[in-house]
């Protein structure tokens, strides 16, 4: 595929468009039907197995924008991730996993992989020494997320992939925080690339999706597997997906930017203890994230200190949505000890780093100066109410 060498704003418009050769519409037509002829044809195409002429259209285009031979779309990003996961996993094999993961990631491993008879071991941190030193005869994938929810730790992903090369396993990444807008990893020589679809793709929260890139023989497997589990996605929502990414990259980067400043600003503010975010200089790994990244993405987290109840503040804000997913074009703010990592221990959870003021920050598209007015009135009016945080 050539597609690659287009610009990212090109591909976002113009990569999978299905031609309107009936009424020459802009747009691609949408194909709703979950049945086609068998005879005389050259694909048998069916919903569940991924062929429908949109489903087609729109695992071009991702592939494209992650530089990969081949993608598909699910009905969710854990669809993506199980189905992914499973497809190199079986009983008796083992996988390596980053320890800071996206909370439903995190369950599948040690709610369902036992009963599956799959060995896994949990990396503290992102060093990829540690990484090859838990590596076992028997491992057969390891698995990051980089950046990582909701610290925004950076992994290498090179040196994470030629370890995984070495090994001959191979490696997935979830590259949902970052999109593809500002990280490639297939070009640092990872083999399955996963993402939530419902984030930055979408852009809107408005879709549920999922999507993997990867080669076309990996997608083979991955293929054999998710047409039996059943994860795919209906036309009608691929179709909106797909009118979605023709403005991610537009999107993105305006979110990039509007990150980066508010970081700048909340890591000067006396009511806030500590901001992650890796575009910042003192953020530990701004090095490899300059390396690795094209932008720095729209996520980011910080502490308020302790006289600034969380909840509260949240509570508080006017502009700024709680809300509990992330990536749309409206600015989103979370408690991870609520929600994401709720079903972690408070022992687990401050392990990690995740403290009670932890607030997780999607930065939408608003004026910047908008949002710090918000972010201001809000710890004024916690202030004002004279709530200090709960002790623990």
């Amino acid at each position: 595929m050539k597609t690659q060498k287009k610009g990212l704003n090109t591909i976002c418009t113009h990569v999978g468009e299905i031609e309107d050769t009936l009424f020459k519409g802009a747009v691609s037509p949408l194909f709703m039907s979950t049945s086609y002829a068998f005879e005389d044809v050259e694909i048998k195409r069916y919903p569940r197995y991924f062929n429908t002429p949109n489903q087609v259209a729109l695992s071009q285009k991702i592939a494209a924008l992650e530089h990969a031979e081949a993608a598909m779309i699910f009905g969710s990003g854990m669809a993506a991730i199980s189905t992914a996961l499973l497809s190199f996993l079986q009983a008796g094999d083992h996988v390596v996993l980053q320890q800071m993961l996206y909370g439903g990631t995190y369950h599948l491993i040690t709610e369902q992989f036992e009963k599956f008879g799959i060995e896994y071991t949990f990396i503290d941190g992102s060093d990829p020494a540690a990484f090859a030193d838990a590596i076992k005869p028997t491992t057969r994938v390891v698995y990051i997320e980089t950046p990582s929810n909701p610290l925004l730790t950076i992994t290498d992903i090179k040196a994470f992939a030629e370890i995984a090369r070495e090994h001959g396993i191979v490696s997935m990444i979830d590259n949902t925080f970052a999109s593809p807008v500002n990280q490639n990893p297939i070009d640092f020589g990872i083999d399955v690339v996963i993402h939530s679809a419902t984030k930055y793709m979408g852009g809107h929260s408005d879709i549920l999706a999922g999507a993997v890139a990867c080669s076309a023989e990996h997608m083979e497997r991955i293929f054999n597997l998710a047409k039996n589990l059943g994860g795919s996605l209906s036309d009608y929502t691929v179709w909106l997906l797909e009118r979605s990414i023709k403005t991610m990259g537009i999107r993105v980067r305006a979110q990039n930017e509007n990150a980066g400043k508010l970081a700048e600003w909340l890591s000067q503010h006396p009511d806030i203890s500590h901001v992650y975010y890796p575009g910042l200089k003192d953020h530990p790994d701004h090095e490899i994230a300059k390396r690795q990244m094209h932008g720095f993405g729209g996520m980011m987290s910080f502490e308020l200190r302790e006289q600034i109840d969380a909840s509260l503040f949240q509570k508080s804000l006017k502009l700024i949505k709680s809300s509990m997913s992330l990536a749309g074009v409206e600015s989103t703010v979370l408690s991870p000890t609520q929600t994401s990592h709720a079903l972690l221990t408070a022992e687990e959870r401050e392990k990690q780093g995740i403290r009670d003021g932890l607030i997780r920050f999607s930065v939408g598209i608003e004026e910047v100066e908008d949002l710090k007015e918000d972010i201001e009135q809000a710890i004024l009016a916690v202030r004002k109410k004279g709530v200090a945080a709960p002790s623990h």
